[in-house]
């Protein structure tokens, strides 16, 4: 029996055989639960250290409530990636939705704040719509355009908020939206969920989320087999920008403050989750890997910053910029596996193919 063995360079390639079995090594399976681990291991770890703090359930709420945000800054940034398009403005559009709602706040308080949120998300679907008009019609790299629109979406904040910050913008009500609770739950855990539920059946379980990941895979191959990826590319952005304003609208919902520093301050943590969530599960960007990679992320640095007290501010940026590296290496790890699998896979069916071609009888 003949078998296609892995090379040195990919020993966590899966392996096939001509009897079409395949076996993936352990540390493969192992790297598809990385995230799980590492949440795991930092239980462990700071419950030891700090169990008076770390395993309260004081503690755990409060890194939820406080993480919604990012991880949905998150899920905004995963939907266009999944059609191979990146969106570096999720976290000024989120700013932006913001600073709007403070806006109308302090300057029209008589207006319903539920009317002036569906603007918001009709702004921000603006934002996602002129992103894709730069991207597809002038054929601008995606990480340039939206890099672009950021800093034009930092100078509409700076305007609106005529270089302040906003504050005071809200009633107890509106408030309360946002840092209520359900049975000892923060509410808007429970928004981040029913927004991944939604993404991920949209993602997983519909044709647009196919032709989603067709396109992000080889939007050439995708044209070809006749997916509009034009306008695939166009819907991905339009619903990264609106779920980035709704972002800003929970914000509003849970601190109600605006300044020029939150939305940049998201974008980091952001783009680590979704790309050490890209690693995890499915293997390439997927909504519960993304979560989970945050959130374990975010567990790790509360970890740290109740092991080492007060004055440890640098902390978080650091173990950021490192999560968001190794995360990079991680996805593109995983796309150099894949690739090679393919290729081992595909070494194996034309091994096959030749087989049968020696076993047959010669023609008469």
């Amino acid at each position: 029996m003949k078998t296609i063995s892995s090379s040195p360079a990919t020993p966590s390639a899966s392996l096939k055989t001509a009897s079409g079995a395949v076996t993936t090594p352990l540390s493969v399976t192992l790297g598809r639960y990385s995230a799980i681990i590492l949440w795991l291991g930092f239980t462990i770890l700071f419950g030891i250290l700090r169990p008076d703090t770390f395993l309260s359930s004081v503690t755990w709420r409060l890194t939820f409530s406080e993480g919604v945000v990012t991880a949905i800054v998150a899920l905004a940034f995963l939907v266009p990636l999944a059609a191979g398009v990146y969106d570096l403005s999720v976290g000024a559009t989120m700013a932006t939705g913001l600073v709007l709602m403070n806006w109308f706040g302090i300057n029209h308080p008589g207006l319903s704040l539920w009317l002036v949120a569906i603007g918001v998300l009709a702004f921000c679907a603006l934002i996602g719509f002129c992103s894709a008009v730069v991207i597809v019609k002038f054929r601008v790299q995606s990480l340039i355009a939206t890099l672009g629109v950021s800093q034009v979406l930092l100078a509409f904040q700076l305007f609106m908020a005529d270089n302040r910050q906003l504050t005071g913008a809200f009633n107890s009500t509106w408030l309360n939206f946002g840092n209520a609770q359900i049975l000892g739950v923060p509410v808007v855990a429970l928004y981040l969920l029913v927004l991944a539920v939604a993404l991920w059946f949209v993602l997983e379980h519909t044709p647009v989320g196919r032709r989603l990941f067709a396109v992000g895979s080889n939007p050439e191959a995708a044209r070809l087999a006749g997916l509009n990826v034009e306008r695939l590319t166009y819907g991905s952005l339009i619903t990264s920008a609106v779920i980035g304003g709704f972002a800003g609208i929970v914000f509003s919902m849970k601190v109600g403050t605006y300044n020029s520093s939150v939305g940049p301050g998201l974008l980091f943590p952001a783009l680590a989750a979704v790309f050490f969530g890209a690693s995890q599960f499915a293997r390439r960007p997927n909504v519960w890997g993304t979560l989970i990679a945050y959130f374990a992320l975010a567990f790790g640095v509360k970890g740290l910053q109740l092991t080492f007290g007060p004055g440890t501010f640098w902390i978080q940026p650091l173990f950021q910029g490192a999560a968001l590296l190794i995360a990079v290496a991680l996805a593109s790890r995983v796309v150099g596996q894949t690739k090679r699998s393919r290729q081992l896979q595909r070494e194996a069916a034309a091994g096959q193919a030749q087989d049968a071609d020696e076993a047959a009888p010669p023609p008469r």
